[in-house]
């Protein structure tokens, strides 16, 4: 996920003040997006997206969602809440509290050293110069934590942010982010991964960190190595993990590593913006996602849909209950929604103002306290205000997201909404 669709996270300011008394006016209001839905409406159609899909959700109560278009411009079916989306970074904020439910459960420790589960990173050695030399390197001053590993302070690098000759060695070893397409174009191929995720991780030991561990904010392939402490702590593979304890247990009946092939007539089109062009890059009848991955990718492997998300942000802002079930603790998701920053790290520079970072997503400060959320290489965005309950989303599938102005836009007008409700009051 690059800079400008993270900043546009930083455009819900003001959706968390003073909402409570209103909501149960809202809820009754028959539009609760009219700005939005002008939104989703420019931008859908012959020259633009073939279609997308948005929702806001009030606490209990089902989401309204907004879908328009088809779910590609080779693909008439109606776009809808149930079509499926490559979420990518999305992920992260899944696999995240997956690990607080077993901080909570006693079964793994915030600050517990990575190598008490992976031996192999017990001796880290780091970049003297941050994407420099890969052979000018010291030891790691301190250990990698799980805190680190879910707030991207770990040191651990990423392929899609490094430059220079550790990029290199990490494409070498197979240590990318995830997958793209079957084409093979500059952009679209990130490499190819390793085979599994025990050898995913035993690589990954092998390479430098960019940085000391829990000095520096650096977008990391954490919460893809947290995938396999999961599975070691719990001795269950990783997707299988989730299912069972996540998406089933939450009703989640259409989020997957893998896409079934009986639900591919359900997976949109992923385009690639070059300038204001829009040309295919994963067709949903022949997705790359159809295929098994070469392993679960923790950070950035799912595929969901706008109604199955929407599930687990009301999971989130309802404090890990769902349809009177409690599926994570609520100690898991209070911790995991707050600030999990060590000390000294400064999050302003890169997101453009007061933020910190929790369990896998940006943490909001001042007019946006209470605000958690991520946002995925494909142009998808899920929020929760956990002051008050609501929980926000935008799904369409093009990379990168900063190509166009939609989601800024997206997000002005979702604003724009919510304010609207407190006015008409």
């Amino acid at each position: 996920m690059d800079r400008r669709a993270l900043l546009g996270m930083a455009g819900a300011a003001g959706l968390g003040a003073a909402l409570m008394p209103k909501l149960a006016w809202a809820a009754a209001q028959p539009e609760l997006l009219p700005k939005v839905r002008a939104v989703v409406e420019r931008w859908t159609g012959p020259g633009r997206f073939p279609g997308m899909v948005a929702s806001l959700g009030l606490p209990g109560r089902e989401p309204e969602f907004v879908a328009r278009g088809s779910e590609g411009f080779n693909d008439p079916d109606p776009v809808t809440p149930d079509s499926l989306f490559r979420i990518y970074s999305m992920t992260k904020p899944v696999t995240a509290m997956a690990a607080m439910q077993l901080i909570a459960q006693g079964r793994l420790g915030l600050d517990q050293p990575v190598h008490e589960i992976l031996p192999k990173f017990r001796t880290m050695q780091v970049q003297d110069t941050y994407d420099g030399s890969v052979t000018a390197l010291h030891p790691a001053p301190r250990p990698i934590t799980m805190r680190h590993l879910m707030t991207h302070t770990s040191g651990l690098g990423y392929t899609i942010v490094q430059n220079g000759p550790i990029r290199g060695l990490m494409t070498g070893k197979g240590l990318v982010p995830g997958q793209i397409s079957r084409l093979t174009a500059p952009g679209l191929d990130w490499g190819t991964p390793v085979k599994g995720l025990d050898h995913f991780a035993d690589r990954l030991a092998e390479v430098p960190l960019v940085a000391d561990p829990g000095t520096r904010w650096s977008y990391s392939m954490g919460l893809d190595l947290m995938g396999r402490v999961i599975e070691v702590v719990t001795g269950r593979p990783f997707d299988d993990y989730l299912q069972e304890t996540i998406f089933a247990p939450a009703g989640m009946t259409s989020t997957w590593f893998q896409v079934p092939a009986a639900e591919a007539h359900r997976l949109t089109t992923n385009y690639v913006a070059i300038g204001e062009v829009l040309a295919p890059i994963d067709e949903g009848a022949t997705s790359i996602f159809l295929d098994k991955p070469a392993f679960p990718f923790g950070g950035a492997g799912l595929v969901s849909s706008p109604r199955d998300y929407d599930r687990f942000l009301r999971l989130v802002a309802q404090f890990g209950m769902i349809d009177g079930r409690r599926v994570l603790d609520e100690s898991a998701v209070r911790t995991g929604t707050s600030d999990l920053l060590p000390p000294g790290t400064d999050m302003a520079a890169f997101f453009g103002g007061p933020a910190g970072f929790g369990a896998g997503g940006r943490v909001g400060k001042g007019a946006e306290a209470g605000i958690y959320g991520w946002s995925g290489a494909a142009g998808t965005v899920g929020m929760v205000d956990m002051v008050h309950g609501l929980r926000s989303q935008i799904f369409v599938q093009f990379m990168p997201p900063d190509a166009l102005d939609l989601l800024p836009e997206f997000q002005a007008a979702l604003k724009a909404d919510v304010l609207a409700i407190l006015e008409t009051r």
